[in-house]
């Protein structure tokens, strides 16, 4: 069963990925570099106390360098996603970083030959073409209110290869991550998944250590982790939407990434509630596609 793990993991994304615009300083420029350390904390934390202690499971150190194609596409994917999240109201970069999700299944049906039922593959592919128009159609929103507010971007950040590269390199390398995923979990099974979710997970904090490191040696600033509670929320929810996440795709990897990259629509649900965005009738037909073609792929469960 992969459905409702699936299904929690997209609620809680959707729900980190909120936490995260909220608790994006553009005025701080290491405020991704803050981001990565709170989530390979959390994630830690997370890996020691549940996986080690709960769960009883022994951490083999040796499995740090067989998770590593992994672990290191999801780590820089989702860095490359932080440092974006500046430029992510002003680019086509949301469309493009939320079609991971069929850059995988694509990868997944193309190399390892898995398949699927005929609704099914209707269900990802309307999935897919709905989450890129919702996050176009988010972007045309954008752009009509900074034309009616008068306000003066710079160039740059609309058009330019500083606009578009953190999205372009988000898509392909989350995209190869989860494809990477679902070979080892699902495919090949090398790892147990709760050995690879705390293997990735350690691997996570390593890095938050090695960045809180170079924060306060380098860049000379010390980080107050209890000033940081927005980016905490947003660790804890994706740190959550992460473990449920690994139950799903270790047994229907070609289904599951693109259901789960349907999380922006929960992130656009919140935002519509908490962050009072507007949305337009489009992106609303848009959202009710994906919900229609999530409860399709539910009713396939197997």
């Amino acid at each position: 069963m992969w459905f409702i793990p699936a299904l929690i993991a997209v609620f809680a994304w959707g729900t980190a990925d909120l936490f995260y615009k909220i608790g994006n300083n553009e005025k701080d420029p290491n405020s991704a570099i803050k981001t990565t350390i709170m989530v390979g904390l959390v994630m830690g934390i997370h890996a020691i106390f549940y996986y080690g202690f709960y769960e009883g499971i022994t951490f083999h150190p040796a499995y740090l360098i067989t998770y590593l194609p992994v672990s290191s596409m999801y780590i820089l994917s989702m860095a490359i996603g932080y440092v974006g999240l500046r430029y992510i109201e002003l680019s086509i970069s949301s469309p493009i970083s939320n079609s991971s999700g069929a850059v995988s299944a694509m990868l997944t049906f193309l190399i390892l030959g898995t398949k699927m039922v005929w609704i099914q593959f209707v269900a990802v592919a309307v999935i897919s073409v709905a989450i890129f128009m919702l996050s176009y159609f988010e972007k045309q929103e954008v752009d009509k209110e900074i034309e009616k507010s008068g306000e003066v971007v710079e160039k740059k950040y609309r058009i330019s290869a500083v606009a578009i590269i953190f999205p372009i390199l988000y898509c392909v390398i989350d995209g190869l991550g989860t494809f990477l995923d679902g070979y080892y979990l699902d495919y090949a099974k090398i790892l147990p998944e709760s050995e690879a979710n705390m293997t990735y997970e350690i691997t996570f904090l390593i890095v938050a250590l090695i960045l809180l490191v170079y924060l306060r040696v380098v860049k000379k600033e010390k980080m107050s982790l209890f000033n940081e509670k927005v980016k905490g929320l947003a660790a804890i929810f994706e740190t959550a939407g992460q473990f449920f996440y690994v139950g799903a795709i270790a047994s229907n990897a070609i289904v599951v990434a693109p259901m789960i990259a349907s999380y922006s629509i929960v992130s656009v649900i919140w935002s519509r509630i908490f962050l009072k965005e507007k949305l337009s009738n489009k992106q609303y037909v848009m959202i009710l596609a994906i919900i229609i073609s999530i409860a399709v792929l539910g009713f396939y469960d197997g």
